[in-house]
């Protein structure tokens, strides 16, 4: 559910942008962000980087769409959100993480590692979803399609990427039990 809300705002945005202007969708998917930060207030959660960083892009960027020019996107703030948050050395990831493990797992050493590599797949994500949407403006002859199956690949890549990794971790890291070995003949 986490990363069902986390996706909510640009799901919204991106559906929106299909059947109306970008000022508008701009300004649901910063709705929808403040809905998901009200409903993790609501829940006894932190307000997130992420979250409220997308809310302030999402409106800052309708408004800009709005009065000044409709050209910038949404991609590159996101990729500034996410480069940014490792660049102050608090990966956005780790708010998320922090609430979904117990506290001895966050105390681990390779846990800041693990939520910094995370955070970097998934501005590499953006990064590869921003290229797709230059590309398909600067390249005439491209298909529609091929910018939205670079950004669908690269989305989902980062989410699978974000379930398996914290499991390969555990597994490759962890100690087994005394009882997961067999018993010698």
């Amino acid at each position: 559910m986490t990363i069902f809300l986390i996706l909510a705002p640009y799901g919204a945005f991106a559906f929106l942008m299909l059947v109306t202007s970008a000022a508008v969708s701009l300004f649901a998917g910063a709705a929808v962000c403040l809905a998901v930060i009200m409903f993790d207030a609501a829940r006894g959660r932190s307000t997130k980087l992420l979250g409220a960083g997308s809310a302030i892009l999402f409106a800052s960027i309708g408004c800009y769409i709005a009065f000044v020019d409709p050209t910038p996107s949404v991609d590159a703030g996101m990729f500034t959100i996410a480069l940014g948050s490792m660049l102050v050395r608090h990966p956005f990831t780790l708010q998320y993480a922090l609430e979904a493990v117990p506290a001895e797992t966050a105390a681990m050493p390779g846990f800041l590692r693990a939520n910094y590599i995370i955070t970097g797949v998934w501005t590499t994500a953006m990064l590869l979803m921003m290229l797709g949407n230059v590309a398909m403006l600067y390249i005439p002859g491209l298909p529609i399609w091929m910018s939205l199956a670079i950004a669908f690949a690269a989305r989902n890549s980062a989410v699978y990427f974000t379930k398996w990794y914290p499991t390969y971790r555990k597994m490759k890291y962890s100690v087994p039990s005394a009882h997961a070995l067999p018993k010698p003949n």
